[in-house]
């Protein structure tokens, strides 16, 4: 469903991104990994359009997309839950929530039941203001919100940062039942090991903006990853 091929990115005069491929199928999760600094975030801003990127394609379905901003790239199917959340602290979850409508038709302008099914804690907490959600009670709600907008393509950064195992879990539980839906492509930013291995059908490996290594989990040595991950 989506495919990216030989991206580059720049801040200012440092190139972050040499020519990054990856794909992401509807129906599975592409565990994107690498440790701090290796252009994981710029990778997804750019496919989110939250970075302009210098050189290279990114296509839907194809079709090559040339958005030039998030709000092009939201309308054609592609949704970015940002690490650290950016939740409206001053807003309702249901609120939050409605942000989510921004690009969508008036017809379709309705949080779907199936929200609360995913997320039963954000019917629980409705009427409560997003700031004071904890951590973890916060990273479901973003992931919610993405989520409103129906997207083909859904983007996470780093979901589990700072959030309580029982949400951890929680959490994984709720991308497993989007990948088994088959409906979405996932693609996750992720440096909590076992998470990603319990739920990735492929890893992609930065190192320094380029790809290491890129392969599906059934040729993938578990020991070697976690060397790979750690370099």
């Amino acid at each position: 469903m989506l495919n990216v091929s030989n991206l580059t990115l720049r801040y200012g005069q440092s190139q972050i991104l040499h020519g990054v491929d990856l794909v992401a199928e509807a129906g599975q999760v592409t565990a994107v990994m690498g440790t701090n600094g290796v252009g994981k975030t710029s990778l997804l801003k750019a496919i989110a359009g939250r970075h302009p990127y210098d050189g290279g394609t990114i296509r839907m379905d194809g079709s090559e997309l040339r958005h030039v901003s998030a709000t092009r790239a939201a309308k054609a199917g592609i949704a970015y839950v940002p690490q650290g959340r950016e939740i409206f602290a001053l807003l309702s979850v249901m609120e939050n929530l409605e942000t989510g409508f921004a690009c969508l038709p008036a017809a379709e302008r309705t949080i779907p039941d199936r929200i609360f099914e995913l997320f039963p804690v954000l019917w629980e907490m409705k009427d409560r203001r997003g700031g004071d959600l904890s951590g973890g009670q916060q990273q479901q709600l973003a992931i919610a919100r993405a989520l409103i907008a129906r997207p083909r393509v859904l983007l996470l950064d780093e979901p589990t940062e700072g959030i309580q195992p029982n949400i951890i879990q929680q959490i994984g539980d709720v991308i497993e039942t989007l990948r088994a839906e088959g409906e979405i492509a996932i693609v996750l930013v992720e440096q909590y090991f076992d998470f990603a291995w319990r739920l990735a059908d492929r890893f992609v490996v930065l190192t320094r903006g380029e790809v290491r290594l890129n392969r599906p989990k059934e040729t993938t040595d578990r020991a070697e990853l976690l060397s790979q991950v750690s370099i």
